[in-house]
């Protein structure tokens, strides 16, 4: 501000807000978000002004989820103040994802549909949880194709495959909530075939998790046992008590 640094300060109110989100100040988050939004449309730095988009969204977001992790209810019965600030983030995100269509950013592009996905989901609509995260699962597959074409350090900054698998995670959870069991599976194959991919234990073991319980659900009761037994195996080389 002494300086006179418009850009420099939007870019300090951001950070800002970010940092107050994580401390969970998010009234305060938003109110240094906006500025951040507010100088970036005053100077036209349509780059500073997605970002600032998709950190309010952001804000929302997080306060959403906070708001109601101490109540026990199942996606989509939420208390109405819940409700109203996941609607805002969702606002937010659509209008981030507008503007980053507009600048050609697919990256970006692909966090806002992720984005849109989870916030639809915790609100219970998983028919469009299910469309943007279709999404962003058909933007990492156009980035596996972009990145067999450049570097080993440019795909890993990409991180497509790790965005792709995210996306049939998710994929496998909206698809649960349908009661479409067999969908779930597929997807969750998917996750678990990705996961080997990344030599991530962790969501290797996740997605055995998630398709052995699926696998209950659809009564193939031998193909879940062989699923949670494969958990449990990579659980113990973990020490994952």
């Amino acid at each position: 501000r002494t300086i006179g640094d418009r850009i420099g300060e939007a870019k300090a109110s951001g950070n800002l807000g970010n940092t107050l989100k994580i401390l969970g100040q998010f009234e305060e988050a938003v109110v240094c978000c906006q500025r951040h939004l507010d100088i970036s449309q005053e100077q036209g730095d349509k780059v500073g002004e997605a970002r600032a988009l998709y950190n309010i969204g952001n804000v929302y977001h997080a306060k959403g989820k906070h708001l109601s992790w101490n109540m026990a209810q199942d996606p989509g019965y939420l208390p109405q103040e819940v409700k109203e600030t996941l609607q805002k983030a969702s606002e937010y995100y659509e209008r981030n994802l507008s503007l980053v269509k507009e600048l050609g950013d697919r990256a970006a592009q692909g966090r806002a549909y992720g984005n849109l996905g989870n916030t639809q989901y915790l609100l219970g609509n998983f028919s469009e949880a299910i469309a943007f995260h279709k999404e962003v699962r058909n933007l990492a597959s156009l980035y596996s194709r972009i990145c067999l074409l450049l570097r080993l350090a440019i795909a890993k900054e990409f991180g497509d495959k790790a965005a792709e698998r995210r996306a049939y995670s998710n994929l496998g959870n909206a698809h649960i909530f349908l009661g479409r069991f067999d969908i779930s599976a597929e997807y969750y194959k998917k996750t678990l075939q990705l996961s080997r991919q990344l030599k991530d234990q962790a969501v290797e073991a996740q997605a055995c998790y998630s398709l052995g319980n699926t696998y209950t659900l659809l009564q193939d009761y031998e193909r879940a046992i062989e699923y949670h037994l494969k958990h449990l195996v990579i659980a113990q080389e973990l020490g994952d008590r």
